[in-house]
């Protein structure tokens, strides 16, 4: 299409490209390469899983993917549009229709009811069926569903969660709660009504509806000691203590429980650092009261990355002869969202996908089914006819020809960064655009900008991962994980094959073998 007239100069600005890139050869191998790595699909991985593994970077629309791989390339002195992500590189995608049932755009809490217990539900609800209604706790009861973390324990695997949120936050909550509002994180947030009515609050569900999760850690302290508890970490700091009203104290119940079965409770960096995963069954790791800090602003010395978690949390359940179920959210990509703050959601997004690297180090394809995917998008774009190169913080190579204003590419439908100045848009030259906490401009103002209602992307690898194609709805998501694992209602294939080969009868040389022929395709 011709540009209009007023945009012809931006045909005549610079764009850094390799030299390789005028040849025309360099794209037809590129594209023969890739050809042949696609024929080798034909071929498909019917093996059972042994291990499943579920990245849910919450806010992860596509824009928020494309943008993720040109900061991770420009993070290593790229240009970053032909850099690869991790799950980039995963052989199939589909798209993943998040709606709630009674919501256009969702929420993450009835999204997760999808994604782990395969049933479509309210916003704003975990672990219930549509039938329950959002802080009517007299509609929980015979309303709950199970998810796919309890079908894999009730197969004997052992489950994890990992989370840069809370571990009592929307996503990991619908893995093992059933409660019809997300916000009661624990007594001390609920209406006595509902106390009186005999609902629980999340952070008590987690220890005693699966009370034998083997790995949990993300943040969430306060929601576990009694109210007016001081902090281990922030004792001086009252908005940190404890807000428990039943003068529980949940971390002492849980590691009295499994004192005596190799159980560890860690609240720092270095204490989970220092244990060695081979002498662990149980894992409890509260790292902040609240969510953990961005990866921006993470304190090396006391808080781990998610990465370092994901590492801890598979040496840990692969122990398992049976495998193993993983929940692992990049929580903090939406906050950053919210905020409008997306040089912090990006951030959030390269590391989730370093701790997919990771994981893929320590699992093979041949008997682990991986995973990615979002629960909702946000109304975050890039745009602006930025030439090849250009830093993704920063600004479009033209200005507007209505207020004659400069614009960065980065900008949201609505959200914190409306800002007029003299009754006009803000001059964004006259502003450190780049600064972490730089909330982009956005076309509406609103104290937080809201989630986006398009579909999402799912990026599988590993048995069955054919199965994820096409476009979908959400909660088809936990049934063909529970297909590939021979857990969950899907049963009869597994026995129909019990004869076919599985990575159990194939020997860890032959199936490393395996793996780095297949990542020499990549």
């Amino acid at each position: 299409a011709t540009l209009p007239c007023h945009l012809l100069a931006v045909s005549f600005i610079y764009r850094e490209f390799y030299e390789s890139e005028k040849d025309p050869d360099f794209w037809k191998e590129w594209a023969q390469r890739t050809l042949k790595n696609a024929l080798t699909l034909q071929d498909l991985n019917k093996n059972v899983a042994k291990n499943i593994i579920l990245f849910l970077g919450d806010g992860m629309g596509v824009p928020t993917v494309t943008a993720a791989r040109i900061l991770k390339g420009q993070m290593s002195g790229q240009n970053g549009e032909e850099t690869q992500l991790e799950m980039d590189k995963f052989p199939y995608v589909a798209l993943s229709k998040t709606y709630n049932t009674n919501a256009q755009v969702p929420d993450s809490a009835g999204t997760a009811t999808a994604y782990l217990c395969g049933v479509k539900a309210n916003e704003g609800t975990v672990g219930v069926s549509a039938a329950a209604v959002r802080s009517q706790c007299n509609t929980t009861q015979g309303n709950e569903v199970k998810s796919i973390l309890k079908w894999a324990k009730d197969a004997g695997k052992s489950v994890g969660i990992v989370t840069t949120t809370r571990v009592n936050h929307a996503t990991p909550s619908a893995a093992y709660a059933h409660c019809v509002d997300r916000d009661w994180y624990s007594d001390g947030d609920m209406p006595p009504e509902a106390l009186q009515s005999g609902c629980k609050d999340i952070a008590r569900q987690l220890f005693e509806n699966i009370p034998d999760i083997n790995v949990i850690m993300g943040g969430g302290r306060r929601s576990m000691y009694p109210r007016n508890t001081p902090d281990v970490e922030y004792p001086g700091d009252k908005k940190h203590n404890g807000t428990r009203k039943d003068g529980r104290n949940l971390v002492a119940e849980w590691t009295d429980r499994v004192k005596d079965k190799k159980g560890y409770y860690a609240w720092n960096r270095k204490e989970l650092l220092s244990l060695n995963p081979n002498d662990v069954d149980y894992l409890l790791g509260l790292f902040e009261p609240g969510d953990l800090p961005y990866e921006l602003e993470r304190n090396k010395e006391t808080d781990p990355s998610l990465t370092e978690m994901v590492d801890v949390a598979i040496k840990i359940l692969r122990k398992n002869e049976r495998g193993f179920y993983l929940l692992v959210e990049g929580g903090r990509i939406d906050h950053g969202h919210h905020e409008g703050k997306a040089k912090q959601a990006l951030h959030e997004a390269v590391e989730m996908d370093r701790a997919i690297t990771r994981a893929g180090l320590l699992t093979s394809i041949y008997d682990t089914l991986t995973v990615v995917t979002a629960d909702h998008s946000h109304v975050f774009s890039f745009g602006g006819y930025t030439p090849r190169g250009n830093s993704i913080f920063g600004l479009a190579p033209i200005v507007s020809d209505v207020d004659q204003k400069p614009f960065t590419s980065i900008l949201y439908g609505n959200g914190p960064g409306f800002k007029l100045v003299n009754g006009t848009r803000e001059n964004v030259s006259t502003v450190h655009y780049e600064q972490n906490n730089y909330q982009a401009q956005s076309a509406v103002p609103l104290s937080m900008e809201t989630h986006g209602g398009e579909d999402v992307a799912i990026f599988s690898k590993g048995p069955m991962a054919h199965l994820l194609h096409g476009v979908q709805e959400q909660h088809y998501i936990p049934h063909v994980m529970a297909y590939a694992a021979c857990i969950g209602q899907n049963k009869d294939h597994c026995r129909a094959n019990s004869g076919s080969p599985s990575l159990s009868h194939i020997s860890p040389t032959l199936a490393f073998l395996l793996s780095v022929k297949w990542l020499l395709f990549l």
